[in-house]
């Protein structure tokens, strides 16, 4: 399922005029995200016109400080296809720069709001800010909602079963830890992460397990070790693998790279744009005396993976809602 993605105001396409809006940074689409844009689901389906969503690009936090880019747990390609899975029909990439943080709150409304989106139904949660100086916020869009001419739906905080907030700041933490249960039972389905496939020193292959290889973006922050994964190919199809994120301390210790064991497939799939599942944690990265220990260890992981593999329906986790 596709979704209409546009980047100014001047492409809005016309089905993504005149409906529902849902606002905010929306990284991770995870639980507490998934409650705001079910109200905007909910308002779509009953009024009987379109649901968008307006998001940030890049993130807000990795333009004010580019020295130090936040960690996304969705790029815009990912969070796209989360939400079209969602259901909705559209979503406004919003370049976020420094004309856009320099403008007020009010001429942000009035010209992306109603302007270029029509909105007839504005949705967010109860601590988004906007705006120059975060000047915008709930109250703001509820007190001037009847000029702009526009319903404001604020959704309460979201709690998990614990009664914790859930944030995208939580979930950061639980990957770089390796509690991957808790960021993926928060997120509500399984971490997920794209590339394209490059060659790599095949140094898998001459072990009796060639990997596929692709390399995450420099800001991630997920832990160095091995997981039990589900790989996507361009062809749609889902299969099983075992994947090592990290340095390859046993060998050179170089630049961190995925590096994904596809169980029982045999295909040439260089250049190719994978979509990798994170199912399970297994161990941490370690540095192994030789070749023969490491394989040793990882014909270990690969009999892991297969088991945890085996106890997760091979769709769950595949779908936010």
């Amino acid at each position: 399922m596709k979704i209409a993605r546009f980047q100014s105001a001047q492409n809005v396409p016309q089905k993504a005029r005149g409906g529902v809006v849902a606002i905010g940074n929306f990284d991770g689409v995870h639980r507490g995200h998934q409650s705001v844009l079910g109200k905007a689901i909910e308002i779509a389906r009953a009024e009987n016109c379109p649901a968008t969503t307006l998001t940030f690009e890049p993130h807000p936090r990795s333009f004010f400080n580019p020295a130090s880019p936040v960690f996304r747990l969705t790029d815009a390609d990912i969070k796209s296809d989360l939400l079209a899975q969602i259901g909705f029909d559209g979503v406004y990439e919003c370049r976020f720069d420094e004309q856009l943080s320099s403008k007020s709150a009010e001429d942000f409304v009035s010209e992306t709001l109603v302007d270029a989106l029509d909105a007839k139904h504005v949705v967010i949660g109860y601590d988004f800010h906007f705006g120059k100086g975060r000047q915008g916020n709930p109250d703001f869009l509820q007190k001037h909602a009847d000029s702009f001419g526009f319903q404001t739906h604020v959704v309460d905080r979201f709690n998990d079963e614990g009664g914790n907030v859930v944030s995208s700041t939580q979930i950061r933490d639980c990957l770089a830890n390796g509690e991957l249960a808790q960021a993926n039972g928060l997120l509500g389905y399984s971490y997920r992460v794209h590339g394209k496939v490059v060659k790599g020193q095949q140094l898998g292959r001459t072990l009796g397990f060639p990997t596929a290889n692709i390399a995450l973006a420099e800001e991630n922050e997920i832990k160095f070790g091995v997981y039990a994964v589900r790989v996507g190919l361009s062809s749609g199809k889902i299969l099983n693998g075992v994947a090592s994120y990290g340095r390859r301390p046993t060998f050179d210790n170089g630049a961190a790279i995925l590096e994904t064991h596809i169980l029982d497939f045999d295909e040439d799939i260089y250049d190719q744009e994978l979509l990798i599942y994170f199912e399970s944690f297994l161990r941490g990265e370690e540095k192994f005396d030789d070749a023969a220990a490491l394989t040793e260890q990882m014909n270990k992981d690969r009999e892991e993976a297969i088991q945890c593999l085996s106890m997760i329906g091979p769709q769950e986790g595949l779908y936010p809602v």
